[in-house]
């Protein structure tokens, strides 16, 4: 048995959220400040779709896009500045940090991210990553997370917020559109996820945080004081 193996298993904390709700820029900050990892999902679909982009795979495809799962490996950091990376059969592996962000990228991403299969296999690659991390704990962030790709974990965070705080927040990181812009791009997004999942209303399980009157040090303070609590509660049962 390895030092890994033998390691206990890392501290799972699942968090979900819409788009401008924090979760991504919070987890980031509560991960570090715990001393955890931080998992991005989203990256794994980008890089997904940018793998077929450069093999020419049909990402309309499902059976294609299992097999392209099947050609590829893939890697990312846990800790400090993240590292993409991909390597195909045959090829080295090549750093995909900045290119999957791309615009031509992202626009193909929903093409890979429609096949159940698939996600199943990414959401099974994701546990490993986080079983076989070596870390004290993991957080992982992203979509369906709480309820789909980590389900079991012992802390599970629905991050949410007003829509038009979302919008404020959004509106800063996007020059040239209006705050109502945004605001309605974010409305007609709410509206078309409402009807595949419920990010205002926490499953079973999932504690709410609600960022709509926090700022960013509160909203972190908040993820740790559940985590440290969920600690707490592991260590005297």
């Amino acid at each position: 048995m390895n030092a890994a193996e033998g390691a206990a298993a890392p501290v799972l904390v699942a968090i979900d959220g819409p788009a401008g709700s924090g979760k991504s820029s919070v987890s980031r900050a509560a991960a570090e400040r715990l001393g955890f990892g931080i998992l991005d999902t989203g990256a794994a679909y980008r890089a997904l779709a940018w793998a077929g982009l450069e093999t020419g795979t049909d990402l309309d495809d499902p059976a294609a896009v299992e097999k392209l799962l099947d050609l590829w490996e893939y890697a990312i950091t846990l800790q400090g500045t993240q590292q993409v990376t991909v390597g195909l059969v045959g090829a080295s592996p090549i750093d995909v940090t900045a290119v999957i962000r791309e615009p031509g990228v992202s626009a193909q991403v929903s093409r890979v991210s429609k096949h159940p299969a698939v996600r199943d296999r990414l959401n099974a690659m994701f546990l490993e990553i986080v079983a076989s991390s070596g870390l004290p704990g993991v957080v992982i962030e992203g979509r369906d997370i709480t309820t789909v790709v980590a389900p079991d974990a012992p802390v599970r965070i629905l991050m949410t917020a007003s829509a038009e705080v979302r919008a404020t927040r959004r509106a800063g990181e996007l020059p040239g559109l209006t705050h109502a812009q945004v605001l309605a791009d974010i409305q007609a997004r709410d509206a078309k996820d409402a009807l595949v999942v419920d990010f205002f209303t926490p499953a079973p399980g999932v504690t709410l945080v609600d960022t709509s009157d926090l700022n960013f040090e509160q909203s972190v303070q908040a993820v740790i004081d559940i985590v440290e609590a969920a600690r707490s509660v592991s260590e005297k049962s």
